[in-house]
């Protein structure tokens, strides 16, 4: 069993090193994020949003708030890929698009919104799981999209937190889950790392 797609995902490892003389157009980290995008959400909330920090000035505003990490200033690009707290409120909006298209009937919308409001607004723990999943698919798709263009990755948790939605400009109902470089790489990073054998993490029942 393979294809394209598989051998980007089986290929893919974190990246280390990258070409520090490498970078991207605006329109090249466009589409990467539009493939993001592309990603799941819970009832097509959609609920992310990327900060892309690509000029030196913004890569030393986000490197010394993100442990030093040498990616931030040595990849193209790094994303801040933020998730945004469920708020169902914006469902018929998210929708709008695929009743104009045909896709949904209108009808249907109330269909969606009533029980994701019943199933996130009075739970905060759910709105903010929901964030760090979508924020995560997105990220997800970007890397595998990176590493089929050729390009490597490295997504980081180390960083500040606070200090980051500060720095950047974050909304109260915004989580920023991880930063995410991405960029041309230079010789040396490792090959994907052996995994736990399918046997100890699969039960078929």
């Amino acid at each position: 069993m393979t294809n394209a797609v598989i051998e980007t995902i089986l290929s893919r490892s974190a990246s280390k090193y990258y070409d520090t003389t490498a970078t991207l157009s605006d329109d090249q980290i466009r589409e990467l994020v539009q493939i993001g995008t592309a990603a799941p959400t819970s009832f097509h909330l959609q609920n992310w949003r990327f900060i892309a920090v690509r000029t030196p000035e913004s890569k030393a505003r986000l490197r010394p708030i993100a442990w030093n990490q040498p990616a931030i200033t040595d990849a193209a690009v790094t994303f801040i890929v933020i998730g945004q707290l469920v708020d169902t409120s914006v469902i018929p909006n998210r929708l709008a698009p695929l009743v104009e298209a045909g896709v949904m009937p209108a009808n249907m919308v109330p269909e969606w919104e009533i029980p994701a409001r019943d199933l996130y607004m009075a739970y905060p723990q759910r709105r903010r799981d929901e964030a760090v999943r979508t924020a995560t698919f997105g990220a997800a798709a970007i890397i595998y999209a990176a590493r089929s263009l050729g390009m490597g990755s490295t997504p980081m948790i180390g960083f500040d937190f606070d200090a980051v939605a500060s720095e950047f400009g974050l909304a109260d109902d915004e989580v920023p889950v991880m930063l995410l470089s991405v960029g041309p790489e230079r010789p040396g990073n490792w090959k994907q790392k052996p995994r736990r054998p399918v046997e100890e993490v699969l039960d078929l029942v």
